[in-house]
């Protein structure tokens, strides 16, 4: 992946790690351990991927998520930024870094929006997940909860099956939520081979997990802002998402999977097409 830290940028992330860092091996507690998981696939165009990021850094700026940070038991909480892709594209973009003020959380939108994101092929939501869950060992963090956010446009193509990621992390207490980006156009749009009309339904049988484990479906590029904003605060703030604004439809998880469809991407990879490059 294209480097993106400049001597600036990487100052800026000393100073967001380092502040309100435990000392020795004890480990700060936090309200909630958070690692954003986003997918960079080449399903989304340059200009989808910048309304994504422009997206989390308005979120981190916002009145909202900033006063869910600070009604938690502890007021802080720790938090990484991940770009990932196929079963060996996996990147901390930013790493744990703990929000407790406006300036922190100000420090933490600067360093993503300077950022320079990237594009890679394919779709392991399983490697995500497996990557991530492990990003919370010796943090230094703890959490009283700890969560994976996964957004992504598509479905598993790459990597174990992505239940039985999902499995492993829910068995380490770990809740895994879910944003799927159900944007793309008909046969006509060159992105739009490997996409799944009800990723939705995907997301809430295959991906999603653990107690109170939720999603808020996207399916249009201008929903976005107000959906991550909106899964912030509900992931902040442990609150049970109910009367969803239509802007924002919220689902949770919707009991046992069908095994069969969980593994309707790796099919769909396997399926000769002309019709364009999968996500």
């Amino acid at each position: 992946m294209r480097g993106v830290w400049t001597p600036l940028l990487a100052c800026l992330a000393l100073l967001a790690i380092e502040e309100g860092r435990p000392a020795a091996a004890e480990d700060l507690p936090v309200d909630v351990e958070l690692v954003m998981a986003v997918d960079i696939s080449w399903s989304m165009n340059e200009d989808e991927q910048a309304i994504q990021r422009q997206g989390y850094v308005a979120a981190w700026r916002s009145k909202e998520v900033l006063d869910a940070v600070r009604d938690g038991l502890n007021g802080r909480v720790a938090v990484t930024y991940v770009e990932w892709a196929g079963d060996l594209t996996q990147n901390v973009v930013i790493p744990w870094t703990l929000i407790h003020s406006q300036e922190s959380a100000e420090r933490f939108a600067t360093l993503l929006a300077t950022a320079e994101p990237d594009r890679q092929r394919r779709t392991s939501i399983s490697a995500a997940i497996d990557f991530s869950a492990k990003l919370f060992e010796g943090n230094g963090y703890a959490g009283d909860r700890r969560v994976i956010d996964i957004s992504g446009d598509g479905a598993n193509n790459q990597g174990r099956p992505v239940l039985d990621a999902r499995d492993a992390a829910v068995a380490q207490g770990i809740v895994i939520n879910g944003l799927p980006l159900m944007t793309q156009g008909g046969a006509e749009d060159i992105n739009a081979w490997g996409s799944m009309p009800d990723l939705d339904r995907y997301y809430s049988q295959c991906v999603i997990g653990g107690p109170g484990a939720f999603m808020i479906p996207v399916t249009e590029w201008r929903q976005f802002p107000d959906a991550i904003r909106r899964k912030l605060v509900l992931e902040l703030a442990e609150l049970t998402p109910h009367k969803p604004r239509k802007t924002a439809r919220i689902v949770l998880t919707a009991g046992a999977p069908d095994k069969g469809s969980c593994l309707d991407g790796e099919r769909q990879w396997r399926v000769p097409t002309d019709a364009g490059p999968a996500n």
